[in-house]
């Protein structure tokens, strides 16, 4: 993480040029790498596939094998190397960046990818007046406040694109690794319009080829691929809602990688014959989210007494096992700038309920809690974790309700503010604090669509988290953090529940497998081994 930052440091400084071409995997003359099928075995299925227009890992699965962005992760690292630019470099003021990209490099549709392209998937995110504006909401652009940042994105020629900036943002580049700057195929968004979610064209490793709603999505190998030879001749992605399914089909063969595993079922994955369990702590946090526009939610106190009456460490043993830890802070611990020095709301019940009488609540409320309904890798059980914050809340006469809904409409409507209080996480997407801080608690994250579900508007956090988007010295952003997280903590607009640790098994015969700290799955130079 810090050496992703430090390259974005040196590029901000004197207009330092970075030159380089992403290093392409060897050619092999070895058959037993090419071909096959991988079948990867997920909890949930995809909402859509136009990266710029989701905000779920699950959408990103499939929209990962189609895509590519200007710049990309080092495998296993939050790093960044060139990919469909293959150079950049900052004006002396830092607020032009020049993008030089890649050559003969062809959509899946065969048209070629040139700076329009790159402008097009750019515009249609921010641009008014652009004519396909209207097919968004743009979530993730306003997540990451790019309408702050960016003003202009402009085709100098065919392999030339500047990006006019309104002010310095330390990460800025690392922010074009994500998902949402996937850049897509203009002529295959004219064809499909508004079904485009549902028909994406990409530059990537893999080629759409069909989508079964709740059940699999097929891709086949793009022999064109600039970026290096594909091995595989098909990737599938496979919908199995209950892990103990997925664990069973890995065992009879039916699958060759499955998500998120049961803590329970870990022990004996790791003992099994023929089955490699690759791990990583998890740049992630899983939270209940606190709506703060609605009673009794809009009283600190009841925030305060919400995380005293619930016993993280009962609900990582009963739901994590040994792949979790329980959180204190909006940040993992694996994140620069996190703030240790805070102590985290010890477990209190009768400081709970000292604290709802003094709110007006002595015997306690009703209230709803959301409850998700696909595993994710900061919550392997979401109404399990509701159940036992069912009981702990009981005790001190908090009377809850669990709600689910579909995943696609479980985001919708958590972004749009309907609950009262709901469970939800993310995984960091490029390394830097700013994407949890300012995506997930910021005044602006805060207008629905929210990243904010919380709802949370606290002028003194946001503006700290605005002059460290804005500071190129990494010290001084990290004390700008530890405040904020500070106020965060007072304030207390979640109960943080719990970091994990992110757990991939798969075959044996499955080489070339890499765990991106930013949640990706990318199959790219994936083979099997016979």
């Amino acid at each position: 993480m810090k050496k992703a930052l430090t390259l974005l440091l040196i590029l901000f400084i004197g207009s330092i040029f970075f030159m380089g071409c992403k290093e392409k995997a060897p050619a092999t003359t070895e058959d037993s790498k090419s071909g096959g099928v991988l079948v990867f075995a997920r909890s949930g299925d995809s909402v859509g596939l136009d990266p710029a227009r989701e905000t779920d890992g699950e959408s990103f699965y499939g929209s990962t094998a189609v895509y590519d962005t200007l710049v990309e992760f080092v495998p296993g690292e939050t790093a960044i190397q060139p990919a469909l630019a293959k150079s950049w470099s900052f004006s002396d003021d830092g607020l032009t960046v020049t993008f030089n990209l890649q050559e003969g490099v062809m959509f899946h549709d065969g048209t070629p990818f040139t700076a329009d392209a790159v402008v097009y998937s750019f515009a249609r995110q921010f641009k008014k007046d652009h004519p396909d504006y209207d097919k968004g909401p743009w979530k993730y652009w306003g997540y990451m406040d790019m309408d702050n940042i960016v003003s202009d994105v402009i085709a100098v020629d065919d392999y030339t694109v500047e990006f006019k900036l309104l002010k310095k943002e330390a990460p800025f580049i690392a922010n074009l690794a994500m998902d949402f700057a996937a850049i897509v195929s203009p002529t295959a968004a004219a064809k499909y319009g508004e079904d485009f979610t549902n028909h994406p064209v990409g530059t990537g490793p893999f080629k759409f080829v069909s989508w079964v709603k709740d059940d699999n999505m097929v891709f086949e190998k793009n022999t064109d691929y600039w970026g290096g030879e594909i091995y595989l001749d098909r990737l599938i992605l496979k919908v199995i809602p209950d892990a103990t399914a997925r664990w069973l089909a890995l065992q009879k063969g039916e699958v060759d990688v499955i998500d998120f595993p049961s803590p329970e079922d870990l022990a004996e994955m790791q003992a099994t014959e023929g089955i490699t369990v690759q791990q990583q702590e998890g740049l992630n946090v899983g939270y209940l989210a606190l709506n703060n526009e609605k009673a009794p939610y809009d009283n600190v106190l009841v925030r305060q007494a919400m995380n005293y009456a619930i016993d993280r460490d009962e609900i990582v043993a009963a739901v994590y096992g040994e792949a979790g830890k329980p959180a204190k802070n909006p940040l993992p611990p694996t994140m620069w700038s996190y703030n240790d020095d805070i102590e985290a709301y010890p477990y209190d019940p009768a400081k709970a309920k000292e604290l709802l009488t003094e709110a007006g609540y002595p015997d306690g409320f009703e209230t709803e809690i959301w409850a998700m309904p696909v595993a994710r890798p900061y919550n392997p059980n979401g109404k399990k974790v509701a159940e036992v914050m069912q009981a702990q809340l009981a005790k001190v006469g908090i009377s809850v309700e669990i709600i689910s809904y579909e995943w696609g409409t479980y985001l919708d409507k958590t972004d749009q503010g309907e609950h009262q209080a709901a469970m939800l996480g993310w995984t960091g997407d490029n390394g830097d604090p700013d994407n949890f801080l300012w995506v997930l608690l910021s005044e602006p994250a805060a207008i629905p669509p929210a990243g904010n579900i919380a709802f949370w508007k606290n002028a003194e956090f946001t503006e700290l988290c605005a002059m460290a988007k804005e500071e190129m010295d990494q010290e001084k952003r990290t004390e700008y953090y530890r405040q904020a997280q500070e106020i965060f903590h007072e304030d207390a607009p979640w109960v943080p529940i719990a970091h994990s640790v992110v757990s991939v098994p798969m075959k044996d015969s499955v080489k070339g497998f890499t765990i991106y700290p930013t949640g990706k799955r990318v199959f790219t130079h994936v083979w099997i081994e016979e």
